[in-house]
């Protein structure tokens, strides 16, 4: 079969750029490695499998030289001090997808006749650590008191999700690319984005992440919206980018869910038992490495304390989330997508593919869902039809 002429060093570029590990395509691909050092030469459906399996796009396999790909919105993770140089084919597609749903909700809002919401950008220039997190609060109507009330975690994040969503801001979760469950995204290399919009602010949660750490990732991206400005997180040993913009992000974030002076009032009650953070993360429904990092900028306890802390927590942490995966299950389909899609982007969705706006295959796009699957959870979104 005729072969096509592909640089090996574009083929070298898409396995670096996979993070998949060449063993596994060797066995995939058996002259792989006659590929990579320029030997042989692949099929045209060989290439087209293997820009698949590579999540390439396959156009980009007939370059003159790997492309420079870049993120499309500010990345203010590190490790260490250290910017992290590329970004994996999951973490590029998920930020494409969120781009195409903000585009056209805000183009659906506009075409509403909706106005633009005033507290995007409004706290720019601010230094007010805790004026900024009142105002956020009030904003949202929530009380200081609120996440103290809630039973769990999962019933806070749906909570503070519920009156994010009901300012206008639109909150997207997944721990996997669209519904490719091969496709995980992974919270080592991001917790979160926010694209900022004048009409439709977007806040996306990598899920993957347990539901108390969402809770810190949800109030960061929520105090960028005030800023307005977009952002890529992730959060190494709890320590921000050295980016003065995300470490006042942080300290808003977490004076918004453990306002300083409550965690004072309560400090010396749970300093006496062993466990004096999960006491602390239970009452305010965050994770105890926030709890942890709180009392640390409070001055509460040292840096040694708090990264012996660290590294017992993270290795537990690793133990249970293998334990986790071992005994996870697939859920109810349709509950799960109502987590990872927006309710106000989803509604809207519905209204318009029903009132002929919009075209099925548009809707089928926008949702990734498809046929049958997109009417059962629509008639879900219109509360006609039961889980």
């Amino acid at each position: 079969m005729p072969t096509i002429a592909i640089k090996p060093e574009l083929i070298r570029w898409a396995i670096d750029r996979s993070g998949l590990p060449v063993d596994e395509l060797a066995q995939r691909f058996t002259k792989l490695e006659q590929w990579v050092t320029g030997e042989k030469q692949p099929t045209f459906r060989q290439l087209e499998d293997f820009a698949k399996k590579t999540m390439t796009p396959f156009g980009f396999l007939f370059l003159d030289e790997p492309p420079q790909e870049q993120l499309p919105i500010p990345d203010f993770r590190t490790v260490g001090d250290t910017p992290i140089d590329r970004p994996s084919p999951n973490l590029i597609e998920t930020i494409h997808t969120m781009q195409r749903r903000q585009t056209w909700m805000r183009d659906y809002l506009i075409e509403e006749g909706n106005e633009s919401l005033t507290f995007v950008g409004s706290g720019k220039g601010a230094n007010d650590i805790v004026g900024l997190a009142r105002q956020v609060r009030r904003t949202l109507n929530l009380d200081v008191d609120w996440a103290e009330r809630l039973a769990t975690w999962d019933e806070a994040l749906t909570t503070l999700r519920r009156a994010i969503e009901r300012i206008g801001i639109l909150v997207f979760s997944n721990s996997v690319v669209g519904l490719n469950n091969r496709r995980n995204l992974d919270p080592e290399e991001f917790r979160g984005f926010v694209l900022c919009d004048s009409h439709a602010p977007l806040i996306f949660l990598n899920s993957a992440d347990s539901k108390s750490a969402q809770m810190f990732t949800l109030a960061h991206e929520l105090t960028h919206v005030w800023l307005g400005t977009d952002g890529l997180f992730n959060l190494v040993r709890m320590m921000p980018s050295n980016k003065g913009a995300e470490q006042f992000c942080n300290r808003v974030a977490a004076e918004f869910l453990v306002p300083g002076d409550k965690l004072k009032e309560r400090w010396d009650e749970a300093s006496e038992i062993d466990t004096p953070f999960d006491v602390i993360a239970r009452q305010f429904k965050i994770s105890p490495l926030v709890a942890a990092r709180r009392a640390l900028d409070l001055r509460l306890i040292d840096q040694s304390a708090f990264f012996r802390f660290y590294e017992q927590y993270r290795e537990s942490w690793l133990q249970r989330k293998d334990e986790r995966r071992r005994e996870a299950s697939g859920g109810n389909f349709y509950r799960t997508i109502r987590s990872r899609l927006s309710r106000r982007f989803s509604s809207a969705v519905v209204r318009a593919v029903r009132e002929g706006r919009i075209l099925y295959h548009d809707a089928y796009r926008l949702t990734d869902l498809k046929g049958e699957t997109f009417n059962r959870y629509a008639r879900l979104v219109l509360g006609r039809d039961t889980e």
